[in-house]
């Protein structure tokens, strides 16, 4: 493993940090200066180069943020750790500005200051294989096997010309599924012209598609071209067709008929050559059984469709997204590029995310500006993500759910309980407000503990959670803890029967069927067939 390089003019703090180091099996190497590090950084082997950079401020010979500046500068992945007993402001922000890994103050507690250097070490290794796969990103990205069917799809019309309808919901990326389908096609010479129908105004829509001659209507200085002549021999992306005037899609039917069309106010036919490649969110069958959508042109455009997986059915597919956009923001930025802990992407994951792989890149556009550290917490995601900070212990919807999942975990583990007695749960149920401690959860208590008493142990923490989720105005309270639950609860009935889901099914008291459906719905395939193995 490659060495934690310490630089401090301090020679306790070196020795301090190279023993507790040293007991957690990691190498160091020490230096007194800046001017040493950089010498030695010039002559570093790939096997002796640092792992991890931990350096004071202020030192002889040197500051420890122009050290960061030149050490950035030269190896730009390379986490580096800020200490300093001098904790303002402006060291804290100019440590960050320039790409720290983290601001460490002095005094530090040892073994809190030995788990941070840890930390960096796995976000090192786990950046390195991240950035391996992000060094020649695809232009569309997605394991899902909802995904691998589109890139399928994408494939076997490549050498086609024939007009494609996507479908799927606001934000899912369909125009990028436009874009790819035009680069791999015949046509990938020529333009590609992209047009948002329900984002231009009624009156002006149809001299955007069409063009319009001089003196057409008041402002038309001079003839325009329309977006079906500037997609000559190329493609035309029509976004959100199924918010396109009535009267206007005649217009599109006569264009995708014969290729021929009237500029507005023209009176001479204009020949097109454009592949038209349509998008929605919306269900065109029912438009068109509400009247608000031409039959005939439905059928132009729904030749070929395919359907956009939206990202909640493709929770797999959230890790890799989100590092690939921190990474695209901090490039936008000109930032070091955040890290996102993994108790931070499993919040993510468990999100529904309704405005899908869109509403995710906001949310990373956000983290990269606003996150405080180098390394996003879940504490460190907005607040729509669900991830609510209690009053009294500062934990979020995560720390109420794993207490749960262990509680019931351990009790599927364990053998049936005979049932209580009669006359002691009479006495219970009798004077509820008197009992100070809730019954052991037991598999076959389970449901009884939910129902009576006041809520003790995780019953208590959960409701603690969803009155903090209502205060704060969550809509979705009901779904983003019943997902959880439900997730967790499974969760623990297939390591309990080591993946054998019918086995789990019984044990939970539900179907075959139904267990299967839900691990379907809550996107569990995945972690079903690993704990399986």
């Amino acid at each position: 493993m490659k060495p934690i390089w310490i630089v401090d003019d301090d020679q306790s703090i070196r020795f301090v940090l190279e023993k507790a180091l040293l007991r957690e099996h990691l190498p160091t190497r020490s230096f007194s200066n800046p001017r040493d590090v950089l010498a030695a950084l010039e002559d570093a082997t790939e096997d002796d180069a640092p792992q991890i950079l931990v350096s004071d401020i202020r030192m002889p010979g040197g500051s420890g943020l122009d050290l960061l500046e030149k050490v950035k500068a030269r190896h730009p992945g390379l986490p580096v750790i800020i200490m300093t007993a001098f904790s303002d402001l402006d060291s804290a922000v100019s440590a960050f500005q320039g790409g720290a890994f983290e601001y460490l103050p002095k005094p530090f507690d040892l073994p809190k200051a030995v788990e941070l250097i840890r930390r960096a070490v796995q976000e090192s290794q786990r950046e390195q294989v991240a950035e391996e796969g992000v060094s020649d990103t695809p232009e569309m990205l997605g394991q899902a096997p909802a995904m691998q069917d589109v890139f399928r799809a994408i494939g076997r019309l490549s050498q086609s010309n024939v007009t494609v309808m996507i479908t799927g919901e606001s934000g899912s990326g369909k125009e990028l599924v436009a874009r790819a389908l035009h680069k791999h096609s015949p046509r990938a010479e020529g333009p590609f012209v992209a047009i948002n129908t329900a984002a231009i105004p009624k009156d002006l829509l149809e001299s955007e598609l069409f063009g319009h001659e001089r003196g057409a209507f008041t402002g038309a200085q001079a003839q325009r071209r329309g977006r079906f002549e500037q997609a000559d021999e190329g493609t035309l992306f029509l976004d959100e067709i199924g918010d396109m005037p009535f009267e206007l899609q005649t217009r599109l039917l006569r264009v995708l008929s014969d290729g021929h069309f009237y500029r507005v106010g023209g009176h001479s036919a204009v020949k097109t050559n454009v592949r038209v490649i349509a998008a929605t969110h919306q269900d065109l069958e029912q438009r068109v059984k509400e009247g608000a959508f031409r039959e005939d042109l439905f059928h132009r455009l729904n030749v070929i469709r395919l359907r956009l997986p939206a990202l909640r059915e493709r929770r797999e597919d959230v890790p890799m997204l989100t590092r690939h956009f921190l990474q695209q923001s901090a490039k936008q930025l000109g930032v070091e590029p955040k890290r996102i802990a993994e108790s931070a992407v499993l919040a993510l994951e468990n999100f529904a995310f309704p405005g899908n792989v869109r509403q995710l890149e906001n949310i990373c556009h956000w983290l990269t500006v606003m996150a405080p550290a180098q390394v996003i917490e879940p504490k460190d995601l907005p607040p729509e993500i669900g991830v609510v900070r209690t009053a009294s212990t500062g934990e979020g919807v995560q720390s109420v759910i794993a207490p749960v999942a262990r509680s019931l975990s351990a009790a599927l583990m364990q053998p049936p309980q005979p049932p209580s007695n009669p006359a002691s749960r009479q006495d219970d149920l009798a004077s509820p407000d008197d009992r100070e401690h809730a019954l052991p959860i037991k598999a076959a208590a389970v449901s009884e503990s939910l129902s009576y008493g006041a809520p003790t142990g995780w019953e208590a923490a959960l409701e603690n959670e969803a009155l903090a989720l209502l205060r704060a105005g969550d809509a979705e309270v009901w779904d983003v803890l019943s997902r959880r639950f439900e997730a967790r609860l499974i969760q623990a009935a297939l390591t309990s029967t080591s993946g054998r889901r019918i086995e789990a099914a019984h044990k939970l008291g539900i179907g075959r069927n139904t267990i299967t459906r839900k691990i379907q719905e809550l996107g569990l395939e995945k972690k079903v067939s690993l704990s399986a193995q």
